[in-house]
């Protein structure tokens, strides 16, 4: 009795305690990850390690859909196969995610998760994200949210924590940071060793005093190798004969079809030589030699199309920029050089242009920006192309510079829109096999002396449609759902881009803003209201600099609004063709050019 008056007594003060210490004690749980003084080199790629759990994460796919990537994401750094139909429990992955010191100074990647029934903040981080956050952080993230009262179906950011590694950081040999959740289990020496890293080198990064359940940044210049159980694709059932009889029966299959096609071609060959034989008159001899002069003039068109573009020494190209001076730098790897008493622009390759190559000589349209040459240098290899200079910059710059003193007007943005969309339909339903650009975005759209744009950088494209790639490219803010999610290469992961491309030209907001929030989701949002308050929702979204226009062309922008939420639709079926598209804009402009005659 004695013991429980005591308890009594003392469960006032614990009380106390514990409400005076949560808010400290929350505020610690994130501030430990604050972001240094000499951090610049951010948003950046991180990985999380993450362990397979029962019952609900024991595929890619799912695992995929919780922190925002894709399947291939996953397995490449893994070291799985793709794909993978599903995994054991406890098997270990690197979860890819984009890391960034956000608006409160803090280091955490921005994971969405829609609040399903039984959710709670608690449950959330200690399970589905096994402890990579807490739900203090959780709330410090998401102020306008009650916990207590979450709504079915409500995005919550879950703030994984992550780093950025800093110049002096990166000079060392430190590329990335795998977030790693400290279990008692664990000490620094197992885990240097359980992942090939040195103990002082984990040490300098987190300190000496961790704590269990806390996360630490794993300093690393490669992901390192996870080794992966075999997951049997038979069941035990099936005997070591059945097995050879299997494979017999597919070597034999497999040598069959080969033959097949052979066949097939030879036949194919011969047939199409018979019938030009026909189309040519006189003896046979004569049919040859008119056969061989056709094939003659055949090879030299060919030839006359690849050689159509000059060939650069390098010192040309060192002269022409002051030997690749900074001073010339346009942006990146492209520098501004004079050649002949003419501007050009000179990229600067490190990896094999020959994709790029092959093409842009496919290409000829006045949206896209022309090659005029190439050089290859001949002591390592690299390759320079050589392109038109287009005067006026990116039409990033002119949307999001903040000393930009010029506005882009209402006509100009509209005209831009339709020359990026002419450019798309062009390398889509003109090219054989199709075009697909894969990196469209405001940074590649250039705009020339009268501010028409043209399409630049066909470094990510692809000849080619309805091909899986195993390796995700393109810009974040930009690239299509379907596309992060299984890597099928089409024209409509272009037709995504362009829509936000669309939004940036409307709104004068970036694809990605600085709290990580993509401009297209939030547009999705809005579509999704009722028509009254969407239309209204609408044109708060609107750039306001657009609606100071006298007159405003408010009709023109809305119809252009709902082309843009048309081509951002998350349904790659749903989505227009850029034939769609144009014609849709070229609507748009006609009401934009009725408007300002009414007011003339």
């Amino acid at each position: 009795m004695s013991l429980k008056r005591v308890n009594l007594c003392f469960s006032p003060i614990l009380v106390l305690l514990f409400c005076w210490f949560y808010p400290i004690q929350a505020q610690q749980n994130i501030t430990n990850y604050q972001c240094s003084e000499d951090q610049s080199n951010f948003p950046c790629q991180a990985y999380v390690f993450y362990k397979a759990m029962a019952p609900d994460f024991l595929t890619l796919a799912k695992i995929g859909d919780l922190f925002g990537v894709s399947r291939i994401m996953i397995s490449s750094p893994s070291n799985i196969s793709f794909p993978a139909s599903h995994l054991l429990p406890n098997q270990s992955l690197f979860v890819p995610v984009t890391c960034s010191c956000n608006s409160n100074n803090l280091f955490y990647a921005n994971i969405p998760y829609a609040i399903q029934p039984g959710n709670t903040y608690f449950d959330l981080a200690n399970n589905q994200f096994q402890e990579l956050t807490n739900y203090q952080s959780v709330e410090f993230v998401n102020p306008s949210l009650d916990p207590t009262k979450l709504q079915i179906g409500i995005d919550v950011v879950f703030p994984v924590f992550c780093n950025c590694p800093n110049q002096t950081q990166m000079q060392s040999g430190i590329n990335y940071f795998i977030s790693y959740v400290y279990h008692p289990s664990d000490t620094i020496a197992s885990i240097a060793a359980k992942f090939g890293l040195n103990t002082q080198s984990i040490i300098d990064v987190n300190g000496q005093n961790i704590v269990p359940s806390s996360v630490i940044f794993l300093p690393v210049s490669q992901i390192p190798p996870l080794d992966q159980p075999y997951i049997p694709r038979k069941s035990k059932s099936t005997t070591e004969d059945e097995d050879q009889y299997v494979l017999g029966l597919e070597i034999g299959l497999g040598l069959s079809c080969f033959l097949l096609a052979i066949l097939i071609l030879l036949m194919g060959f011969f047939y199409r030589r018979e019938i030009l034989l026909k189309l040519f008159k006189g003896t046979r001899d004569d049919q040859e030699k008119q056969l061989r002069a056709l094939r003659k003039n055949f090879i030299t068109d060919v030839s006359q199309s690849l050689d159509k573009y000059g060939v650069y020494e390098i010192q040309d190209l060192r002269r022409a920029t002051a030997g690749f001076n900074q001073s010339c730098l346009i942006q990146g790897s492209v520098y501004k050089g004079r050649i002949g008493g003419v501007f050009y622009a000179i990229k600067r390759m490190k990896w094999n242009a020959c994709e790029e190559l092959k093409i842009l000589k496919k290409v000829n349209h006045g949206n896209l920006v022309r090659l005029e040459g190439f050089c290859i240098h001949p002591e390592v290899g690299s390759c320079y192309l050589v392109y038109e200079y287009v005067e006026n910059g990116s039409l990033y710059s002119w949307l999001h510079e903040e000393n930009r003193t010029m506005k882009l007007d209402w006509k100009t943005r509209l005209r831009i829109a339709i020359d990026v969309a002419n450019g798309l339909q062009y390398i889509h339903e003109h090219t054989r096999p199709r075009v697909v650009h894969k990196d469209i975005k405001t940074s590649n759209i250039l705009l020339d002396g009268s501010m028409r744009a043209k399409i630049a950088n066909f470094g990510l494209a692809k000849s080619g449609c309805n091909a899986v790639t195993m390796r995700i490219v393109g810009t974040h803010g930009y690239i299509a759902p379907e596309y992060l999610a299984d890597g099928v290469v089409t024209t409509k992961m272009d037709v995504f881009a362009f829509g936000v491309v669309l939004l940036e030209l409307v709104s004068g907001k970036e694809a990605i803003n600085e709290e990580g929030k993509l401009l297209w989701m939030n547009i999705e949002r809005i579509s999704e209201e009722e028509e009254d308050v969407k239309d209204e929702k609408l044109k708060e979204w609107v750039d306001k600099f657009l609606l100071e226009e006298i007159p405003c062309p408010i009709e023109s922008i809305m119809n252009v609004m709902n082309v843009a939420i048309a081509c951002v639709q998350r349904d790659p079926s749903k989505r227009p063709t850029m034939v769609d598209t144009v014609y849709n804009l070229s609507k748009s402009e006609a009401l934009c050019f009725d408007y300002s005659e009414s007011y003339a």
